[in-house]
């Protein structure tokens, strides 16, 4: 993609979400378990309470690009709030995943791969 940044930021957080949910299920898969408990654990993973979570761990390692999109994913309108989230929080998810559609889009794979370690490190000790 060119410029990744003419997308909407629904449209980031639709590719970033899916890039996020790859990358957990990437991880999840080393550990061989059963289909079943890795689907449970990647679910634990991939929500908005997890996701605003990981935001916060590489927060202060963000460029101010990085922060821009982050913010425009955040400020996005959303349509319906889950139950198990606030709307800062579900707004917090919406941006991480705009930030890694945007990183993705941009074929920044390096940029991808550091700030997940930095999350998987963070929240697998939890989850797992």
């Amino acid at each position: 993609m060119d410029n990744p940044k003419m997308l909407s930021p629904s449209t980031l957080a639709f590719v970033g979400d899916a890039v996020f949910g790859l990358k957990v299920r990437t991880k999840l898969a080393e550990i061989e378990r059963p289909v079943g408990e890795l689907h449970k654990r990647s679910v634990d993973f991939v929500n908005a309470n997890a996701q605003a979570e990981a935001f916060a761990l590489i927060e202060p390692l963000l460029t101010e690009d990085e922060i821009s999109v982050f913010k425009r994913g955040r400020n996005n309108h959303v349509g319906q709030i889950p139950k198990s989230a606030t709307v800062g929080i579900y707004h917090t998810a919406t941006g991480l995943e705009a930030l890694f559609g945007f990183l993705y889009l941009k074929n920044d794979n390096q940029r991808l791969d550091e700030l997940f370690s930095v999350i998987w490190e963070g929240i697998s000790v939890k989850l797992l």
